[in-house]
């Protein structure tokens, strides 16, 4: 039985520039230093514009106040499946502190692709350009 995931992902913009950021080590090679929009597990019975928000506290310490829904992704990694809804989460600042990932970019949309994505992500960094 495959394990099936629901999860959150911030497309956060500030000035043209969208952030992007680094996930450490990990066991799992196909995510291991990936590139990745931040976000999260939906918990049980909390509405996905509630966990986007709260996922950001948690990893970035960033408050923000307006997600706007822009897509949703499905996609099977080796051991699980992911269904992921990315928001557009517009910022005044790009003031974030980093407490899961290793390392955050501010791109514009056409450097996204120079950067190693996890798989789930790149159907966002393509409709993203496509824009």
């Amino acid at each position: 039985m495959v394990k099936n995931i629901e999860v959150v992902a911030a497309i956060i913009q500030n000035e043209g520039k969208t952030l992007c950021v680094q996930r450490g080590p990990s066991k799992l090679a196909y995510i291991h230093e990936k590139f990745e929009f931040p976000g999260g597990k939906v918990e049980l019975g909390e509405l996905r514009e509630d966990a986007i928000k709260r996922e950001l506290r948690e990893e970035l310490h960033l408050n923000t106040e307006h997600v706007y829904y822009f897509m949703t992704v499905e996609h099977a990694y080796p051991d699980f499946h992911i269904t992921m809804h990315a928001y557009l989460c517009p910022v005044e600042n790009r003031k974030i502190v980093l407490t899961e990932h290793i390392e955050a970019l501010w791109l514009n949309l056409d450097e996204l692709t120079s950067l190693d994505w996890a798989a789930a992500d790149v159907p966002i960094v393509t409709k993203l350009q496509a824009n």
